[in-house]
């Protein structure tokens, strides 16, 4: 999307459309899934959970960092990972309104 079009959305759709772009790959949701269950951890402790290469799980930890969905804290040689609490409360208001707004439509199309 150009930036001159970003403009041309709302607040809301463009945070919509972040979160969505972070939860869109399924090694990101199994990532998240791992630090859902043992609340933080390093690189290396993702990767030995899961069937994905180390740089892989690095470029799919960057994209949901990028999201704010997660969060990493420097710990001597390596980075720490956990969920961002204010902004999954966030991202989950803002889904739950979408959906929400989908459950409230009556139930026709075309």
């Amino acid at each position: 999307m150009g930036t001159s079009k970003i403009n041309e959305y709302q607040p809301s759709e463009l945070i919509i459309a972040k979160y969505a772009k972070a939860l869109s790959h399924p090694a990101r949701v199994a990532i998240l899934n791992v630090l859902l269950k043992k609340q933080a951890c390093v690189c290396g402790d993702i990767v030995d959970e899961l069937p994905i290469a180390q740089s892989t799980v690095s470029q799919h930890l960057k994209e949901l960092k990028e999201a704010g969905l997660i969060k990493g804290d420097i710990e001597g040689a390596s980075v720490c990972y956990c969920i961002d609490l204010n902004e999954w409360n966030k991202a989950n208001d803002i889904l739950n309104n979408l959906f929400q707004e989908v459950k409230m439509m009556p139930n026709k199309c075309c």
